[in-house]
């Protein structure tokens, strides 16, 4: 939550951390309304409810409504007191609008809880009217006309806004000659327009399961400024040209206007390449994956941290139901376009960065020692050799070994919970997990303001009064509320899904690995879902466990059961929360360890004495 306060400095607690504060007293606040959820209410009529944003540990309480309530119900509350480390907030019930039961209005309820604006300002609406729907040549006449070369979109299959397109050729020489078309946002979005201030308060788009708030209007990031196929387009090209090795050898940034030949899909793309399906768009598609394998090899030469994670896709029914999950593979035609945008966006900096030219960077910082130890701790423990003191290289030899192995995903999500997380800043610090000096978003205008931004640096069209810093810490923020709203949404739409898995089969199994060990339980990851769940030590069977900290284990003393990091665990669904966002578990068999080995013998010689 956003607040204006005082502050006490403090002396930093350790070395490699900045100075830190004590809040004295809030002189502000950013919210006077939340959203929750109610957890009881009480026989006088008193009624304690949760808000997702603030947290469990935050007791909030409201007097009767005009309505009855129960457990659920979601609504809208007006702060009258904000409370203390031990008095609960007061707030007063102002809108009903739903039960959590309704997973037609979840994405209603989050940009509720978070903020996020829905619909756009009539002004705004106006303001996109003015458009024609369709790019006359007159509209790129003084640009590049690229209308005739070859260029194509790949996508997700979900995708309706195609703000990139791609184009290759390879000459007698064995250059390759690669083209980066981003939709030229810029022309429509003009600085201190009401499209221009909406998208500033937005900052980026925010994406659900089966739903999206958009940055811009539709009329835009899905019609006049989507690289649809078979239609002009007004663009900024990154034309590049790299040797045999993948080398660049020089590059140039011009507006354009292109036509889109073909709308491809990963899949279809994938399907293109493997045979399945035939297209004329066959030998650039495979020239593309030559330059990528190139561009990869450079990139991991130098460091570069790669996870080639795959992604778990919901599939959601129109009434915001979850039905069911695919698996999405970080294929080649995910890692093409990838290396083709990540080269876009370093070629962009340099550009701007070499002219002493003002630039939105995005910035990766190192991570703290604590935090990567921590890392390097669970690798070793995992198997991995990490030497005494590793760098990026290292760590990316760590992730191609693990590959091969059940332990990829984990150390994945273990090496992202030790990163410091990346932002936008005029001051350039780095991008340490691409291990690139200089780097910024450049490839996505119609979902991110920043990239908007980088396009009118790029062709002196930012009034000087703009405050890139303001803006830079603006953007960094929505963006971290985005991220908070979307993995809200998910968690609640799979954990929908496995209570109506729980309702159909009561006695379902689930497998997945143990993430991490605590001397009181375990953290597992669900695979392939992958839900995080855990199980207090009391739930892992008769025996008295102990905290193994060099080992990273829990060890049962009587049985000589361990549970380490990374080792498989089948687990059993109790029961869910949607509330509270919680799944409880157990494991599948506890009636078979319910007694020591002492309580069992007990019970042998009453068994014998009866008889």
């Amino acid at each position: 939550m956003e607040i204006l306060s005082k502050l006490k400095s403090l002396p930093p607690s350790k070395k490699d951390k900045g100075p830190e504060g004590e809040v004295i007293c809030i002189l502000e606040r950013s919210r006077s309304h939340l959203a929750g959820l109610v957890q009881q209410v009480s026989p006088s009529g008193e009624i304690s409810l949760f808000s997702p944003l603030l947290g469990l540990h935050r007791q909030i309480r409201a007097e009767k409504f005009s309505h009855a309530l129960r457990y659920g119900d979601r609504v809208i509350m007006k702060i009258l007191d904000w409370g203390g480390q031990n008095k609960p907030i007061l707030s007063e019930i102002t809108h009903h609008f739903g039960h959590i039961s309704q997973p037609s209005i979840d994405v209603i309820a989050a940009a509720e809880e978070f903020s996020l604006q829905k619909e756009f300002p009539p002004e705004v609406l106006k303001e996109v009217q003015k458009y024609s729907t369709t790019v006359s040549a007159k509209d790129y006449q003084d640009r590049l006309d690229l209308t005739q070369e070859e260029s194509f979109t790949i996508d997700p299959t979900t995708a309706k806004d195609f703000d990139d397109a791609l184009s290759l050729t390879k000459d007698s020489k064995g250059q390759y000659h690669l083209g980066v078309h981003i939709a030229d946002v810029a022309h429509y979005v003009r600085p201190q327009s009401a499209l221009d201030e909406e998208a500033l308060r937005r900052c980026n788009s925010t994406y659900f399961p089966g739903a999206c708030l958009p940055m811009l209007p539709e009329e835009l990031s899905n019609h006049l400024c989507s690289l649809k196929p078979k239609v002009v387009r007004l663009c900024v090209s990154v034309l590049m040209t790299f040797d045999a090795k993948g080398t660049l050898l020089k590059h140039e940034i011009r507006r354009s206007a292109i036509k889109s030949a073909f709308r491809f899909t990963y899949d279809e793309a994938k399907k293109v390449l493997d045979g399945k399906k035939k297209s004329k768009h066959l030998p650039t598609l495979q020239l593309m994956v030559e330059l990528c394998l190139l561009l990869k090899q450079k990139r991991y030469e130098r460091g570069s941290i790669d996870f080639a994670l795959a992604e778990v896709v919901l599939d959601i029914d129109p009434e915001g139901k979850p039905t069911s999950y695919h698996i999405v593979e970080y294929d080649i035609t995910h890692q093409l376009v990838e290396e083709f945008m990540l080269k876009a966006n370093e070629v962009t900096a340099k550009a701007l960065s070499s002219q002493g030219l003002p630039v939105i960077f995005r910035i990766h910082e190192k991570p703290n020692d604590e935090n990567i130890e921590d890392f390097f701790a669970l690798a070793r423990s995992l198997g991995f050799f990490v030497p005494a003191k590793p760098d990026s290289k290292d760590i990316q030899k760590l992730f191609e070994q693990a590959k091969t192995t059940t332990f990829a995903q984990q150390l994945s999500i273990g090496f992202i919970r030790s990163m410091k997380l990346a932002s936008y800043s005029p001051e350039n610090v780095g991008h340490f997990g691409l291990s690139l000096e200089e780097y910024c978003h450049f490839t996505s205008p119609i979902r991110r303001y920043p990239d908007l931004i980088i396009q009118r640096l790029l062709f002196n069209e930012l009034p000087p009064h703009y405050d890139l810093e303001r803006i830079a810490q603006l953007c960094s923020d929505k963006e971290r509320i985005s991220f908070k709203a979307e993995q809200t949404v998910k968690t609640l739409k799979k954990l929908r899904l496995l209570k109506e898995w729980h309702t159909e089969d009561p006695n379902r199994k689930y497998t997945g690995f143990i993430s991490k060990i605590k001397p009181y339980g375990l953290h597992f990851e669900l695979a392939p879902l992958s839900v995080e769940g855990f199980l207090h030590v009391s739930a892992l069977g008769w025996d008295y466990f102990v905290y193994e900290e060099g080992r990273n284990a829990l060890f049962g003393r009587n049985s000589s059961t361990r549970f380490c990091v990374g080792d498989p665990i089948e687990v059993k669904l109790r029961s869910v929360d949607l509330v509270l966002l919680e799944a409880h578990w157990e494991k599948p068999n506890p009636s078979s360890h319910s007694h020591t080995p002492k309580e069992q013998k007990k019970k042998s010689k009453k068994r014998r004495r009866s008889r």
